[in-house]
């Protein structure tokens, strides 16, 4: 089926798949609604680290400040 090929890609390379399908798919498709929820949460951590023009634009160019930076920036989020 055309519409499985992403989903028979990761299963191929060990990959568990945790993508739900669209409400107009006619076969639901089954996934951990928990771990899609963890993936959720990473996806906007990353999205408010890019807010940080430090980390988007890489300012630091020293790949220990740089890392410093990645690291402090969660923090300070989270914290505040």
């Amino acid at each position: 089926m055309m519409l499985n090929w992403f989903r028979d890609v990761l299963e191929e390379k060990g990959i568990m798949p945790c993508i739900p399908g669209r409400r107009s798919r006619g076969k639901p498709v089954k996934y951990d609604k928990r771990k899609y929820k963890r993936r959720n949460r990473i996806e906007i951590m990353f999205g408010r680290l890019k807010d940080w023009r430090r980390v988007a634009t890489r300012y630091d160019r020293c790949p220990t400040a740089f890392f410093s930076a990645i690291c402090l920036a969660p923090t300070i989020m989270f914290w505040l």
